[in-house]
């Protein structure tokens, strides 16, 4: 845990110390939502020739995309196992409980260097933690119907509709992206069409949360620039974890002897998934070229299917296979684009 609040710091300070120097050269340089790596690479400080700062700022907030997939890669498989036991919905209480206490210390810890304020706070929270509900209920639930493979593959595929989503912001749509999305639909149906031509039902499920984890993507970019990323983590946690509670209740019965069954997933899905990994994307995603975020992540389904076949010895046919590869190429491919428009403007 340590090196992680190591790097934390340590892009919090560049961040700090260069944001007054860079004010001199114009308001462009220094523009709200701009990162380390975007600004020029004529600053050096301590000596250190800033294009090595900004690459290494970047690599930094690669690594911790590349922990953060590795670890959801996996979580697929503990949440698979917790449906042995319990309720999705009871899982995700737990989980996401269990997720807040382990990230509330770090409040204290690490003053916030970035508050706008308690109400952007708040309605960042609850924006995000509604999607998130939504999109791990949605997840969840489909984990009853369906593998841990083919939930990391279809849940990946928010990759490809974020640029769809940004089209209601204003934003342009590349024909790499449009490319990427044909890739991907051919490669769900053939993962997860069966013969008479209907999608399985809990692939349905996650693809319905592939929606929603779209939308919490764009929501978490947009407030981790206004607000301090790890209240914004903690806030979206208990948002989640109370309309969890509240399901719970609704729809099924506390088992307690089932949770105690079910701690190990829950503690792997509650401290690393929740309550590391969901904070790593958001302190990384301030760093991170969008391109490099969106590719490390989709590796996510390729984990998931490693840790589906060597946890709970689940396999694909021919067919399974090269609709797993079809939509990994479309994941990579929409984002073809952004990543040649990071390397032109890395080079200038």
């Amino acid at each position: 845990m340590r090196p992680y609040f190591t790097a934390i710091s340590s892009i919090r300070y560049s961040d700090r110390q260069l944001r007054p120097v860079l004010a001199n050269f114009g308001p462009d340089t220094c523009s709200e939502g701009h990162s380390v790596i975007e600004w020029p690479a004529v600053i050096s400080i301590r000596g250190i020739p800033a294009g090595e700062q900004m690459k290494a700022v970047t690599w930094r907030a690669d690594a911790l995309l590349l922990i953060t997939a590795i670890i959801w890669g996996f979580a697929f498989v503990a949440q698979r196992v917790g449906m042995d036991h319990i309720g999705p919905f009871t899982f995700n209480a737990a989980r996401f409980v269990l997720g807040s206490l382990s990230l509330a210390p770090l409040i204290w810890i690490f003053p916030d260097r970035q508050s706008q304020g308690w109400r952007q706070l708040l309605l960042g929270s609850l924006a995000a933690g509604c999607m998130l509900y939504a999109g791990s209920s949605m997840q969840q639930i489909g984990l009853v119907y369906t593998t841990a493979g083919n939930a990391g593959f279809i849940t990946g595929l928010y990759i490809v509709l974020v640029p769809f989503f940004a089209l209601f912001w204003g934003q342009s749509t590349q024909g790499s992206t449009w490319l990427g999305a044909c890739l991907a639909l051919i490669g769900l149906f053939l993962l997860s069409v069966t013969d008479d031509l209907t999608l399985a039902y809990g692939d349905l499920l996650e693809l319905i949360g592939a929606f929603f984890w779209a939308g919490h993507v764009l929501l978490i970019g947009w407030f981790c620039r206004r607000v301090d990323p790890l209240r914004l983590a903690l806030g979206q946690f208990l948002v989640c974890a109370v309309l969890s509670i509240i399901s719970m209740i609704i729809w099924e019965n506390l088992d307690v002897d089932g949770i105690r069954a079910a701690w190990l997933p829950i503690t792997y899905a509650g401290l690393l998934s929740v309550g590391v990994a969901y904070t790593l994307q958001v302190v990384a995603q301030k760093d991170a070229p969008a391109a490099h975020a969106a590719i490390i992540l989709s590796l996510e389904a390729v984990f998931a299917a490693i840790g589906g076949w060597l946890v709970l010895s689940e396999t694909l046919g021919w067919r399974g296979l090269l609709g797993c590869a079809l939509m990994l190429c479309g994941m990579l491919v929409s984002q073809w684009s952004a990543l040649k428009k990071f390397r032109r403007k890395a080079v200038t």
